[in-house]
């Protein structure tokens, strides 16, 4: 028990760290004007209770509760009311002063509503929706605590589809994203036409490589992503030559605290590095196999089996791709 406490005690504090800088404004002032359909929705999302997911259009506009089994931005986890603390008259609140609000008032309640395993390196982050400064001055003390998943960047939300309550947390994209190049390091996602930085071809679920309990080692992880990631992104990719594209071959790993909270998956990625080895360079379009258009394929004549050229799948066939581990 008393290890329990020590390890809940550790993992609040890492909460106030991860609490996401973003700390949104309702994008427009709540009116009860009869009929006014953006309006109602927004005093819905405004009065959701935790567990209501929210979306909005990309502007901010049209704030409504959906459900959270459809893409949504924000997943609701509790509200807290600060009009103890700041009286009617007090002048609209900083910034900087409703993220420390944030960190103060919402962390404890997210981690609260995931069961105490809120993965500090996994997609989601601690959120809180504040009045505008017109609420504010109308006597509106009321802060909105949520979960959100934030672009790589830090300054777009990415939607996500499932209660955070029954989802691995892992930082994944699905196989087809691509991501952005920001300098030399990586963005939000982008389409694979334009310059990225990585392209997804794959997940693997370290959670059933590893199933005899315990956290495993980045040698052991290291090991099987190697083997794993290899076989996927021939698949993904119809054995392309990664060297002959001049691309690598890399992989994510956990962190024994994201594997305690039980994210156990983690992304195989192709990316490119500048020749001085400073960072990633820019790759444009994708290594993804093309279909098959079977409109074109013809029947064997006289119904005897086609003879296929060598698809390259056995051993010794085609050319291994580059391949390099990546922690984190």
């Amino acid at each position: 028990m008393s290890t329990r406490l020590v390890m809940g005690g550790a993992f609040v504090g890492a909460l106030v760290v991860l609490t996401l800088s973003m700390v949104f404004s309702w994008p427009v002032r709540v009116t009860a004007n009869a009929g006014d359909e953006a309006a109602e929705n927004l005093q819905k999302a405004f009065d959701a209770p935790a567990g209501s997911c929210l979306t909005w259009k990309p502007d901010g506009a049209d704030m409504r509760p959906i459900g959270c089994d459809q893409p949504h931005l924000f997943e609701v986890t509790g509200d807290v009311d600060i009009s103890g603390e700041h009286g009617k008259d007090e002048a609209p609140l900083s910034l900087d002063a409703w993220r420390d609000i944030a960190k103060q008032k919402c962390a404890k309640s997210a981690a609260d509503y995931l069961g105490g395993k809120l993965d500090p390196f996994g997609k989601f982050s601690v959120g809180a929706l504040k009045p505008s400064d017109d609420q504010w001055r109308s006597g509106d003390r009321k802060l909105r605590c949520g979960l959100q998943r934030a672009g790589l960047t830090g300054k777009t939300l990415v939607p996500t589809t499932g209660t955070a309550v029954k989802q691995d947390q892992s930082d994944i994209y699905d196989p087809g994203t691509c991501l952005a190049l920001v300098g030399k390091t990586v963005g939000d996602p982008v389409p694979c036409t334009n310059g990225h930085a990585y392209e997804i071809v794959g997940v693997v679920d370290l959670g059933k490589v590893f199933t005899q309990g315990g956290f495993p080692s980045e040698e052991q992880q290291q090991a099987a992503m190697l083997d794993q990631c290899t076989k996927q992104v021939a698949t993904y990719s119809g054995n392309a030559n990664l060297q002959e594209k001049k691309l690598t071959l890399t992989w994510d790993t956990r962190k024994q605290e994201s594997w305690d909270a039980g994210s156990h998956q983690a992304v195989c990625k192709v990316g490119a590095t500048l020749e001085d080895g400073s960072g990633l360079a820019l790759v444009t379009g994708s290594i993804k196999a093309a279909p098959v258009d079977s409109s074109a394929v013809q029947p064997p004549a006289n119904d005897q089996p086609s003879q296929q050229p060598n698809s390259g799948n056995d051993s010794g066939g085609g050319q291994q791709p580059s391949q390099s581990g990546s922690g984190g």
